[in-house]
This record gives structure tokens, C-alpha cells and sequence, in this order.
């Protein structure tokens, strides 16, 4: 462990300090002045801004919770809640499965712990969908207990700080390791905070802001002038890329053929338009025979895996055509873009814009 020359408790409470005075804003947080003055934060709230914040940002969450915590403001309404509602208040989002555990974990805090969050860490990592981040972070913000919280932000501060030039991801354990090292045991939750919100604000990936930073003495990537260079990390593979091809029909009603997926899998649970399997080649297989018209453009959408690549088709339904599980009608009176996933809006989009089927 590198010796700064100042006490773990003088560095946190040097960034406690300097959070009392900027801490960020976000409708899940209580802000330092009230949780100074007793006001506790609701787990509930703290545990669904995480699992929505996971691989997305706090200004792509903001809207996505104030809808989620209008519906339902408790775990036991979300427990209660059904799921097609609940991935269609998600969509657009991205990450279907985290939408799936989110439901997973409210019904098992509602049904086995009476609608009440377990308060330490092994409590909490016991629930569906809540690794290790997350329940360290719960722990530490909703509860105060003194436990290392370790997102991207607090990788990049504990790199730069130390002037670590191990790569990332094996760089983890050491990172947490000086994480660790600096988490008090006054204050827990908004120091976790605190750290979290320098990353976000100060020691920013691109052009840190070092003159103001309250860590700026103690920092070695400062004084090396490596800064800007850190957190290092291991190249990653190029993402492949799969084709496949998109079918829009409707009837003569106006109303829409949908597909809702497997619950497992990507896009798990969710409604989508029929597509053909996803390959390295584009093979077209129609879900039914009818005159499909290729409308000559493309959705192009990246996964966390691969890139993909659809040709978008249309048809009219035929007359006689009956829908089979999974497969089902809407009408056009209740047919909503936005309970479908981002790919599958971007689809409707285009076949908008070139005016298919009516539009």
C-alpha cells in the first residue's frame, strides 16, 4: 500500500468536504445536509438506481426512475407489478435481464423479508440479481456500512491516485484493495458516494480537472503526469457482426403483429417484431407466407457482444391469418413503440419514414 504521508481518515475526511459542499443531485440520493440531520435513505430507491444505473449513465437513468417510482413507489408494488408492464416501462433501457432480476429480487424482498431490505451485504448479495458492486453499494449508501464500493469511476480515481499502470480488468483486486484502504468507517455511505462523484466530475476520463481536485496533493499519477494516461486496459476483441432480417405486418384493421420473446435470452420477455435467426449471413424466413416487400434499408444495432444488422420487410396479414403463441396481435389503439426494445423502435422508424404499410 503506497504511503501518501496522510492518514486514511485525513484523505476521507479531506473528500467528505469537499462533498459536502458539491454533491451531485440525483432524485435517489440524500443529499449530505439532510443525511447530517438523521434523514435515512430508502433502500428500495438506492437498490433500483443501481441496478439501473448498471452500464449506463446517471442522465440516461433520471427519467426511467421517476417513471418507475411514480408507478410504483414501494418494492411491493413493483413485486406486484405485472411483467409485461414493467419491460415495457424498461424498454429502451437496454439489458433485458437486469429488468427481469429487478422483478426476481422486488417479489423475493416482498415475499421472504416481509417488503423490507436486508441491511448488510450478505443479505443483500443473496438476492436475485445483486453481485457484488451492487451490494456493497446498497450496504454502504442505504445502510452506512462500511463496505468498498468499486464502479468505473472509483477504478479511475484509486488508478490515478496510486499511479497504477496494471490494466484493467486485472487490475480489480488491487484497485479495491486501495479502495479498501481509504473507506471510513464515519460516514460510509456518503464517502462511497463521494469518491463516486469525484470520478464523475473531477477526475473525468478525458482532461481531468487536477488543480481543483481535493485529492490533488496526495495524487501520484498527478506528479508522474500520467493522469490523463490512467486507468490502463487491455485491449478488447473486435465485436462480430450478425444479419438477420425484421418482418412488420399488420392487419387491415391497422392492427400489429408481434412476437414476445423467450423469457431467457436476449431481449428476454419482450415484445418484438417476428425476425429470422441471427447468423453471419442474412437467411430470410418469413414467420408466414405473404407478399413482403424489403424496404432496401438497414437497422443497425450494437449489443454488448456483437453488432447487428437487419433487413426490414413489410406485409398486410392475410385475412385468414391466425397468430399461434408466441406470436399475438395488437391493436392499433393499444400498440405503443415504446414498450418495445430500442432495436425494434428504430425498425418501426424506418418503416415510418418510408411510409410502409400506411404509416
Amino acid at each position: 500500500m503506497r504511503d501518501f504521508g496522510i492518514v486514511p481518515t485525513e484523505m476521507s475526511g479531506t473528500l467528505l468536504q469537499w462533498y459536502d459542499q458539491h454533491a451531485r443531485e440525483m432524485p435517489w440520493r440524500v443529499p449530505p445536509s439532510e443525511r447530517l440531520r438523521g434523514v435515512a435513505p430508502d433502500p428500495y430507491r438506492i437498490w433500483l438506481s443501481e441496478v439501473m444505473l448498471q452500464q449506463t449513465t446517471v442522465a440516461a437513468v433520471r427519467d426511467y426512475f421517476m417513471r418507475f417510482t411514480t408507478r410504483w413507489p414501494k418494492v411491493t408494488d413493483l413485486a406486484a407489478a405485472a411483467d409485461e408492464d414493467v419491460m415495457a416501462e424498461w424498454a429502451g433501457l437496454g439489458y433485458y435481464a437486469r429488468a427481469r432480476n429487478l422483478l426476481k429480487c422486488a417479489r423475493v424482498v416482498a415475499d421472504d423479508h416481509g417488503g423490507v431490505f436486508p441491511d448488510s451485504y450478505d443479505g443483500l448479495i443473496a438476492l436475485p440479481g445483486i453481485g457484488p458492486y451492487t451490494a456493497a453499494a446498497i450496504a454502504s449508501i442505504a445502510f452506512d456500512r462500511s463496505e468498498t464500493v468499486l464502479d468505473g469511476n472509483v477504478e479511475r480515481v484509486m488508478a490515478r491516485l496510486h499511479d497504477c499502470h496494471e490494466p484493467l480488468p486485472g487490475s480489480k483486486p488491487v484497485l479495491k484493495d486501495y479502495a479498501s484502504h481509504l473507506t471510513p468507517d464515519t460516514r460510509p455511505g456518503d464517502y462511497a458516494q463521494a469518491v463516486m462523484d469525484l470520478g464523475a466530475t473531477i477526475c473525468t476520463p478525458k482532461s481531468p480537472a487536477c488543480g481543483i481536485c481535493p485529492w490533488l496533493s496526495p495524487c501520484q499519477a498527478r506528479k508522474s503526469g500520467t493522469a490523463s494516461e490512467l486507468p490502463k486496459k487491455t485491449p478488447k476483441a473486435p465485436k462480430p457482426t450478425r444479419y438477420g432480417h425484421i418482418y412488420l405486418a399488420r392487419s387491415e384493421a391497422g392492427d400489429w403483429l408481434l412476437e414476445r420473446r423467450p423469457d431467457k435470452g436476449l431481449l428476454g420477455g419482450m415484445l418484438c417484431w417476428p425476425t429470422s435467426e441471427w447468423g453471419d449471413a442474412p437467411t430470410d424466413s418469413p414467420p408466414f407466407a405473404a407478399e413482403w416487400q424489403e424496404l432496401g434499408a438497414e437497422v443497425r444495432h450494437t449489443f454488448t457482444h456483437f453488432h447487428l444488422i437487419l433487413r426490414v420487410h413489410t406485409a398486410k396479414l392475410p385475412e385468414d391469418y391466425h397468430p399461434d403463441a408466441p406470436r399475438l396481435m395488437v391493436s392499433r389503439h393499444q400498440f405503443d413503440p415504446k414498450d418495445m426494445p430500442t432495436v425494434m423502435r428504430k425498425a418501426f422508424k424506418i418503416c415510418r419514414t418510408d411510409k410502409g404499410l400506411g404509416l
